[in-house]
């Protein structure tokens, strides 16, 4: 006999009843991945990855009460726990920074790591049925914080200049606007286009912690991801303004 078959008798269940032990479950491992990366030699002082960790632990405490408001399953599931390590990789690539410790194969190779599990989280959320709104914007925003955070290295430890930065603030030029111009907040369809440019988009900022590209094609690589992404967010601006009401 299925649930809808009791009618009134068998009201659903609570959406976040087990959610509060699953993500203090994956905010354990982040900070322990916290902790391998700072043993492993990736830089920083000691305070850098004292405010690394709390800074992380807050975005979990912040995902956990948007959680309890609005996410509709009763697990985080493996998506969400994949997006909490991401998070994780994003705070302990802050920690270097703090003694001006920038950029470097070390950086690159956690930042690929990042970038393979930002293909998986989304995955695993269609695999799961545990696809959610919360899940998508949840994922935006680790990737923006991920993405300003190699801009930093970038601009700090690269022959590039502060224009590289622009690969890293756009996306927070686009939420301040929409501070002022509430039409700009509207949700936006699904497109490939958006997925595409976010993984050039950190692709290259990846590429740009390593000494590969000479400073002339690092120049290009980073012009070229800045203008896709640039026309990216001006074609979600004009489709916004189409259907503002």
């Amino acid at each position: 006999m299925s649930d809808r078959d009791h009618g009134p008798l068998a009201p659903p269940p609570r959406p976040a009843a087990g959610i509060p032990a699953q993500v203090a479950a994956s905010a354990a491992m982040g900070v322990c991945a916290m902790q391998a990366l700072r043993l492993g030699g990736i830089g920083g002082t000691a305070g850098g990855w004292l405010a690394a960790s709390a800074l992380y632990l807050g975005c979990c405490a912040m995902v956990l009460a948007q959680m309890r408001r609005s996410y509709p399953h009763d697990r985080i599931g493996g998506c969400n726990a994949v997006t909490l390590q991401r998070a994780a990789i994003t705070c302990a690539l802050l920690a270097p920074l703090a003694d001006g410790t920038a950029a470097g194969w070390a950086v690159a190779i956690v930042g690929g790591v990042a970038l393979a599990l930002d293909g998986l989280d989304g995955w695993l959320a269609r695999r799961a049925g545990l696809v959610s709104g919360f899940g998508a914007r949840f994922d935006m925003e680790v990737d923006a914080a991920f993405a300003l955070t190699l801009a930093l290295h970038a601009s700090l430890g690269t022959t590039l200049g502060p224009e590289v930065l622009l690969l890293g603030v756009l996306r927070y030029g686009f939420l301040a606007a929409g501070l002022v111009l509430p039409w700009l907040r509207a949700d936006l369809p699904q497109r490939l286009r958006r997925k595409a440019i976010c993984v050039l988009q950190l692709g290259t900022l990846v590429l740009l912690q390593t000494p590969l590209p000479g400073h002339a094609q690092a120049g290009f690589l980073a012009w070229l991801a800045t203008a896709a992404l640039a026309l990216s967010f001006a074609l979600d601006i004009r489709w916004l303004w189409r259907h503002r009401r």
